[in-house]
């Protein structure tokens, strides 16, 4: 730990390095995991909770009096003093990436003092990267000050977003979404883990993030780490209330001006208008499908040997 960090804070890279270090050993025989499924495409494994209980001990040994916003286990509320600060924890962000080897994952802890993110801590155990912040002092990785990317227009960035994949997200929506903001970019990644993501934007690796569906702890320490490191983070419309409203944009200033031009439409958050806007523009696109689809099969009959009609059991090729 460092001397010239704020206690919190190294007490929380402590609780990190304990969760990544049991996440490491884990990823050594990923085959004798047992994985479980909190709902369909959105799974639990040992590690999970082993690493959150980790993480737990860590902070309460040091405050025992400190509340706790955890992913699996849940919220508890600070005694006495301690009522005011709550450590927002996701001892796995990545879990559906690291089950499958796949080397993008990360240990999420933030501390909120009052109701505002004031420590915030995401560590990488795969690469070792330890990305810290506190409030006013700014962001860092590895000990070296980051900030956030400098480009300032949209058709030069590189965005990172995330897919929605739980039983009941607005799918379409999102699709419709994407394809607003593709042909404005320079590239779309879908990494899988949004706390890592935001880590990105944060270090400039990125030039951006979307992505709707979010809890508190996916996104709380790397809400900080992009307000310390220059960028801003809100909703889709560009308020900064966002950390419950599932719906998460960062980018640096320029850019996220530019994103929410795009993407505000699309809040649950938009005035009516916008959403009637994007309804015609909606019910306009699945006519223009639907006459095109018409026309498809018009040709088809017409192109079709005589006393034979193309039908839907014929093989496509």
């Amino acid at each position: 730990m460092s001397s010239h960090l704020h206690p919190m804070l190294n007490v929380a890279i402590k609780a990190a390095r304990a969760a990544g270090a049991l996440i490491n050993r884990a990823s050594l025989d990923l085959d004798t995991l047992r994985v479980g499924a909190k709902q369909t495409n959105d799974f639990v494994t040992e590690v999970d909770h082993a690493a959150e209980a980790a993480i737990i001990e860590t902070l309460l040994g040091a405050y025992p009096d400190h509340g706790i916003w955890a992913e699996e286990s849940g919220r508890r509320e600070g005694k006495g003093k301690g009522r005011a600060f709550t450590w927002i924890i996701d001892p796995l962000d990545g879990t559906t990436n690291f089950i499958h080897g796949f080397p993008v994952y990360c240990v999420s802890i933030a501390l909120m003092v009052d109701g505002r993110l004031d420590q915030a801590v995401i560590y990488d155990p795969s690469r070792n990267d330890l990305f810290t912040a506190s409030k006013g002092r700014g962001a860092y990785l590895n000990d070296r000050r980051i900030r956030v990317a400098k480009r300032t227009q949209l058709r030069d960035c590189l965005l990172s977003t995330g897919f929605p994949f739980r039983p009941g997200d607005a799918f379409q929506t999102y699709l419709r979404m994407l394809g607003d903001v593709m042909p404005r970019v320079a590239g779309v990644r879908r990494p899988g883990a949004a706390a890592l993501d935001l880590a990105y934007v944060a270090a400039g690796f990125s030039d951006g993030f979307f992505e709707t569906g979010l809890s508190p702890w996916d996104v709380a320490a790397g809400a900080l780490l992009v307000t310390e490191a220059g960028g801003l983070i809100g909703n889709f419309t560009g308020e900064a209330d966002f950390l419950e409203q599932k719906e998460c944009l960062a980018a640096n200033p320029r850019i996220y001006g530019q994103l929410v031009g795009v993407l505000g439409k699309y809040s649950k958050f938009a005035p009516v208008r916008d959403k009637m806007a994007l309804d015609g523009e909606s019910i306009e696109g699945m006519s223009r499908e639907r006459a095109a689809d018409e026309r498809t099969g018009e040709r088809a009959k017409d192109d079709a040997p005589a006393g034979e009609v193309p039908g839907a059991g014929d093989a496509p090729w």
